[in-house]
């Protein structure tokens, strides 16, 4: 078939009459226009590849995009899927608040109950750890949340977790490979002939309120006042912490008002990520005005969370990842001890190393994993686990899956002991130095637009590794594809004991480089990782390795 029966076949198919219009219009200009042909190509040169993170892409028509073409390709494969896997088949479906994530879900509801799947739609917009709650709420075989999370505003996802036996997790391999094969095969034919239903059940808030009210139960500690600032980015995570902070008996924020209500366009950051520069501007002004002594941040679809402090100087400063994961660590490993807990502290193998330390110290075990909470959420006796990508993991019996909403309850339950004992973050933050070292965490990340250079720059890491990096030799070279992780990592270990992990990003067209090191004391560490840091760019600006702009 040409490029042009192949985009009417799709637009044959296509309910959407927003993105009708779109294809519509670029088969037109294709026809005399050797650009829009070259678009219309790009956008049916395969398809937008169902993983274990599932599906996400951009928001458009074509089989490379995010779209109800697609989304309903995705939802007979699954469906297919889940009947084999189990004789009594049911499943969950969530959204949050991006461009048509409400129009995927329902279509995805129609799909699955027309399959003879028990089928489950939550009420509204919610955060994605209610979703994988409601998992386990209601034991379905699985669940699917339509989001994409902290990516621009132009994209949108389709995460699967698997319940049961797996529970209530994200999916790993073999189940993708699975489920995109039978994806293929209903892609092979025309979506118009997938049945649907309306004979789904749309929750009322019981399993809301359930969830609310055991994320509620993680706050153990006497209350206290706390003068701090909460910003949702635009998302949905605000009305449930709201009312899990009530629940709990800890006190409102102040909220930054311009982002608190569920927007798609995300008007105000460029990226809606915490971790981004500029993300927690507004944050920062009202702290500032209300001199506020941190600020805690959802993401947009609330599964992660930021936290920035101000310095001596009244600078404000993002928490990193790994500091925040080893607080809470520290944090529930002391309340596990006390408790006669056994299990695991787990992180992802380029999250601090410092948490095996905490481990180690209060007679519990350590794991690390590959990246990704599908990883860390199958850890077995698994007590808390964490990834330096602001994700964590405090109640793995309800949700086997990072949660930013449970992570701020235990963050605002650590302030409150900590003011129970006159104490601040700064206190806290200097007994974790004394107590385990000055371990400090940086990243690099090369966002490129043609995917292969990706490729490239990891085959001549790999091929070419570095002897030394800023002066220190590689004393240790791992390359994870040779290993039982079997997994696109490069691990280089520096005779001075810091760390620089390679790994491509699995959900954008990123690079990343992971940077560890440990200092003699606070200041210490910092001025080794600045050091550390501008090294590891020299070396990557060398042509050998693709005069990398870093």
């Amino acid at each position: 078939m040409t490029i042009f029966q192949v985009a009417q076949n799709w637009l044959a198919q296509d309910p959407d009459a927003e993105t009708r219009a779109e294809l519509e219009k670029l088969i037109t200009a294709a026809q005399s226009d050797e650009k829009a042909k070259a678009e219309l190509t790009s956008r049916f040169d395969g398809r937008l590849q169902f993983g274990t993170a599932g599906l996400r892409g951009r928001l458009q028509a074509g089989s490379q995009g995010m779209n109800r073409v697609l989304v309903a390709q995705a939802a007979g494969g699954l469906a297919e899927f889940v009947k084999d896997y189990d004789k009594e088949p049911s499943i969950v479906i969530g959204y949050d608040g991006r461009k048509n994530s409400d129009v995927f879900a329902r279509d995805t509801a129609e799909i699955m109950a027309a399959a003879g799947i028990k089928t489950y739609l939550l009420p509204r917009k919610l955060p994605t750890p209610v979703l994988a709650f409601a998992i386990q709420y209601f034991d379905t075989t699985a669940g699917v949340m339509v989001t994409a999370s902290h990516n621009p505003p132009e994209d949108n996802g389709y995460k699967v977790y698997l319940g049961k036996e797996n529970g209530g997790g994200q999916i790993v391999s073999p189940a993708d490979k699975e489920i995109a094969a039978l994806i293929d095969k209903v892609a092979s034919g025309d979506i118009r002939d997938l049945p649907r239903s309306q004979d789904f059940t749309v929750l009322d808030d019981e399993v809301v309120n359930a969830y609310i009210e055991k994320t509620a139960s993680l706050a153990k500690q006497p209350k206290a006042e706390i003068n701090y600032v909460y910003t949702a980015m635009h998302g949905v995570g605000h009305e449930v912490l709201s009312k899990t902070l009530e629940k709990a008996g800890l006190p409102q924020p102040h909220l930054v008002t311009e982002q608190i209500q569920p927007d798609g366009s995300f008007p105000t950051v460029n990226f809606p990520n915490p971790e981004e520069k500029g993300a927690l501007d507004l944050a920062i002004k009202l702290a500032k005005e209300k001199n506020a002594e941190f600020i805690i941040a959802n993401d947009p679809d609330a599964d992660r969370l930021a936290v920035a402090v101000p310095d001596e100087q009244g600078n404000w400063k993002p928490l990193h990842g790994n500091v925040i994961g080893c607080f809470l660590g520290w944090y529930l490993a002391k309340q596990f001890q006390s408790q006669g807990k056994n299990g695991v502290l787990a992180c992802s193998l380029v999250s601090s190393p410092a948490l095996a330390e905490i481990a180690k110290k209060y007679g519990l075990q350590s794991e690390e994993t590959l990246t990704g909470f599908k990883y860390i959420g199958k850890v077995e006796n698994l007590l808390f686990g964490f990834e330096e990508a602001l994700g964590y993991l405090v109640d793995p019996d309800k949700v086997r899956d990072k949660d930013g909403i449970s992570a701020a309850i235990t963050f605002l339950d650590l302030v409150c002991s900590l003011k129970q004992e006159g104490k601040t973050i700064a206190d806290y933050t200097a007994e974790f130095v004394k107590e385990f070292g000055a371990y400090v965490s940086g990243q690099i990340s090369i966002r490129v637009c043609d995917l292969a250079e990706i490729g490239k720059l990891m085959a001549a890491l790999r091929n070419t590794p570095p002897a030394e990096i800023g002066g220190f030799k590689v004393t240790e070279f791992i390359d994870h594809t040779k290993t039982e992780r079997q997994n696109d990592i490069l691990v280089f270990i520096l005779e001075n004991g810091s760390r620089l992990i390679v790994r491509p990003s699995g959900t954008e067209p990123k690079i990343k480089f992971y940077l560890d090191a440990k200092g003699t004391d606070a200041e210490n560490a910092e001025l080794v990782l600045a050091q550390f840091d501008g090294s590891v760019r020299s070396l990557l600006r060398q042509e050998q390795y693709g005069k990398q702009d870093c």
